[in-house]
């Protein structure tokens, strides 16, 4: 007899029933119940819900700090054991800021980058019209995918200092292969944010976008001591001066999703970074120059 989870796994597999059972559906309504329920504290609840994601998702908790959690939504942004993450410490070597998979990399040309062979998208679609572009031509993207059982939080690449945080409201259309592959100009349409950073003793400019995604329209920025999400009213642009150090944890999503990181022509790839690469937060993702 066919299991659940084998059905689950042959659904999956279809990607028109995966697009379908994971886009087409009331998003916004279905991630604000999920933002509610997972933060229920109650020993029936997070154990069956924890249990239910087990028999979906490859989840591993043996690098959790904790081995007990007060909710579902406590697993989802759970803390690391010291030393799990090292941290490449070399003064030119600009980590990646979270683990995730490479979606996409390549250089920003003609102020265009894509998210999937065949779906470009302009920077002034993903970070507003206001923004001056000319740093980032012919500079590097790398598209980072954290799926829904890795570790959640993300991390400075490189010593330095926020300087500027703009806030996008927006849907919460799935981000994994499939819907990028069907929905055009999809991370310019969910909810997201712009940090720009500068890194280094040259102070070069950097920035990350953190792309919510369905059952995660939150992002937390420790810096601003600020859950952006659909209930947020405050400053949509905010000017900051935040220090911080390699590795230092910058924030976390509720679930999981996607960080675009951008980097100026004068920065390198490191060595194997291409799409498809599994990355841990903390290996060297760039060279600085």
């Amino acid at each position: 007899m066919m299991t659940i989870q084998h059905l689950f796994n042959k659904l999956g597999a279809n990607e028109n029933i995966n697009f379908l059972l994971t886009n087409r559906i009331p998003r916004l309504a279905l991630t604000r119940f999920m933002g509610w329920f997972s933060q229920i504290r109650h020993p029936w609840v997070r154990d069956a819900s924890l249990a239910i994601w087990r028999s979906f998702a490859d989840l591993d908790l043996s690098e959790a700090k904790k081995s007990q959690f007060e909710s579902l939504h406590d697993c989802f942004i759970r803390e690391l054991k010291t030393g799990v993450r090292p941290i490449d410490t070399h003064p030119n070597v600009f980590i990646s800021p979270c683990d995730g998979i490479v979606g996409a990399v390549g250089r920003v040309e003609a102020g265009q980058l894509y998210q999937a062979k065949g779906f470009p998208y302009r920077l002034d679609e993903l970070l507003g019209q206001d923004e001056s572009y000319a740093l980032w031509e012919n500079g590097w993207f790398v598209t980072i995918r954290i799926t829904s059982s890795m570790y959640h939080r993300f991390h400075a690449p490189h010593d330095g200092t926020l300087k500027r945080v703009k806030y996008f409201s927006g849907d919460t259309w799935n981000v994994n292969p499939i819907a990028l592959k069907r929905i055009e100009k999809l991370f310019c349409k969910n909810e997201r944010a712009f940090l720009e950073m500068a890194v280094g003793e040259q102070a070069h400019k950097v920035a990350l976008v953190p792309v919510a995604a369905v059952l995660v329209a939150s992002i937390r920025l420790h810096a601003l001591d600020t859950l952006f999400s659909a209930a947020y009213t405050g400053p949509l642009e905010i000017t900051c001066h935040s220090s911080f150090q390699k590795g230092e944890e910058l924030g976390w999503f509720q679930h999981g999703s996607t960080i675009i990181v951008f980097a100026p022509p004068s920065f390198q790839l490191s060595a194997g970074i291409v799409e498809g690469k599994l990355l841990k937060m903390g290996e060297a993702l760039m060279q600085l120059p």
